[in-house]
């Protein structure tokens, strides 16, 4: 991808250097065991509807996430930063400027995009953690992947996890973990539009295979809207997509697919609980955005 000509986003909070311990407090302030509403949770092709008992993160049925080896976008768990001092930053410089590049260019395109219906938007923050984290929806872990907070509308990544989508899930380079971030912000703008509560509200009085099925098409969505966002994204040169760029997002959609996760895990399917979609309908929801460009083409509830 080409990065550069785009206004790097102010909303971002490094949280690298601090302890991932420490499981009483909530973010906002508030007692873990004051969340104790469902609530909608988004973890990137790593789970489905997450429903928050006592405020914590279920892990995903796939394992943790570990700091991956070398040969990724993000510096291996034996780089130097890895071992900064506690309280330091751990996040290379690099890794920093890819991820607020790309979340400046989220917040361009779709802020022209709501200015064109007469709105205003009001972009997300980035939050970049070391393998574990408080936030408003209750403590989160790598574990669980990039995923959204509703509560405080914040997305969160640990950047460890663009080793594993190189080598754990085989879609390597910047324009995968750029599709994952615009995924995340995607569940973003269904909080603006009122598609989260929706879709919380269904739900909560569905049995849990009608349940999955609401939040598919959550998913789907969200990945039509990332390829809403690489359509449009755009600085004075033209678009910021390189050649191959588009194949390596569709590797990234491919390899989430719930179908391709389940036979890897168990070496069958169960449809019923699928909750992001087949490996086919996340390629597809988001060669649907990148056709359009125009986000009323995505699918919602």
């Amino acid at each position: 991808m080409r990065l550069g000509g785009e206004p790097e986003s102010s909303n971002f909070e490094d949280r690298t250097g601090q302890s991932s311990s420490g499981l009483g407090g909530m973010g906002g302030g508030g007692s873990a065991l004051g969340c104790l509403l469902p609530l909608v949770m988004s973890r990137f092709g790593l789970g489905g509807v997450v429903v928050l008992v006592i405020g914590y993160f279920l892990l995903s049925s796939l394992g943790g996430l570990g700091g991956g080896g070398g040969g990724g976008l993000i510096p291996s768990s034996n780089s130097p930063q890895s071992s900064a001092p506690a309280g330091q930053s751990r996040l290379d410089p690099n890794t920093r400027n890819f991820l607020v590049r790309v979340l400046g260019s989220t917040e361009q395109t779709w802020s022209e995009i709501f200015a064109k219906n007469g709105a205003k938007y009001q972009p997300a923050t980035m939050v970049v953690y070391t393998g574990g984290t408080q936030t408003a929806c209750g403590f989160g872990q790598a574990a669980a992947g990039p995923f959204y907070c509703p509560n405080d509308g914040k997305v969160y990544l640990d950047p460890s996890f663009a080793n594993e989508l190189s080598q754990r899930f085989g879609a390597p380079g910047d324009a995968a973990l750029a599709y994952v971030i615009a995924h995340e912000v995607g569940h973003h703008i269904q909080d603006l539009e009122g598609t989260l509560t929706k879709a919380n509200q269904l739900q909560a009085r569905a049995s849990k295979t009608e349940g999955n099925a609401v939040q598919v098409q959550v998913e789907l969505q969200a990945d039509c809207y990332a390829g809403v966002w690489a359509a449009n994204a755009r600085d004075a040169q033209g678009s910021i997509l390189e050649p191959g760029d588009v194949e390596e997002a569709m590797r990234a959609a491919e390899a989430v697919g719930d179908d391709t996760l389940q036979k890897q895990a168990q070496g069958y399917v169960v449809p019923d609980s699928f909750t992001h979609g087949t490996s086919a309908q996340r390629i597809a929801a988001l060669q649907r955005g990148l056709k359009s460009g125009n986000p009323a083409t995505c699918q919602s509830l």
